[in-house]
């Protein structure tokens, strides 16, 4: 089975807000979040069985949507029309069925720098028939949703997202790097130490970590900028 993966993609500046104090100021922090983007992305679009990543944003965030367009649809946007996350995914299960209607739905939260090609892969391939969720590292959110060709997607995302999935979705068993989001400092610093993080993240980081240390951070930042978006379009191009 062919899948789509669905990835909302918050626009700036208030997407992963509680990640901002790790910033010197907010242009730091757009180049964080897109870069955490930018390698969920790529590690979805690398996953064997992924035909295509779409993007559904809350507005035209082309720029700040972290991968580049690529033949074959990955990298295709959506603006959503109904309000929040979960109007965000219906927005999109509703496009990609009638795009694609023999293709699986996956969604996938947008803030798991960890994420390795493979462990998407081994989920989706065991995914099979009916609905199918990840959930996160503490069991209490929701990292992947899915839904074969035929069966209707219940997005119930936000606190307690898991509990609210088991009722009408199987638990799919996953890697660390699945299950591992990050809205917090601390919970990017793990991720970091614990599993390592895509090269777009670990850029950023490393910059921080110059700038904490007293260093300049202006020509970091522009060659970090530079790193983001080359290293995306590396991994996401043919």
């Amino acid at each position: 089975m062919r899948w789509t993966v669905v990835i909302p993609a918050k626009s700036l500046p208030a997407a992963k807000s509680r990640l901002a104090p790790m910033s010197v100021d907010a242009a730091a922090h757009r180049r964080l979040v897109e870069a955490i983007r930018a390698d969920t992305v790529a590690a979805a679009a690398a996953a064997d069985g992924v035909a295509r990543v779409l993007l559904v944003t809350d507005r035209d965030v082309t720029a700040a949507a972290g991968a580049p367009d690529r033949p074959g649809g990955v990298g295709e946007r959506l603006v959503q029309t109904r309000p929040g996350l979960n109007g965000a995914v219906r927005d999109a299960a509703e496009h990609a069925a009638e795009r694609w209607p023999d293709d699986g739905l996956a969604v996938l939260v947008g803030d798991l720098p960890a994420l390795r090609p493979e462990e998407l892969a081994e989920v989706l391939a065991t995914a099979g028939a009916g609905t199918g969720f990840v959930p996160d590292a503490d069991g209490v959110g929701t990292t992947l949703l899915t839904a074969a060709p035929g069966h209707p997607l219940r997005p119930e995302f936000g606190g307690g997202s898991a509990a609210r999935h088991a009722r009408h979705a199987r638990p799919l068993v996953a890697g660390p790097g699945l299950r591992r989001d990050v809205d917090t400092a601390a919970d990017l610093r793990g991720a970091a130490t614990d599993l390592g993080v895509g090269p777009a993240t670990a850029a950023v980081l490393d910059a921080t970590d110059t700038t904490a240390a007293g260093t300049t951070a202006g020509p970091v930042s522009t060659d970090t900028d530079v790193t983001v978006r080359s290293t995306c379009l590396g991994m996401i191009g043919e």
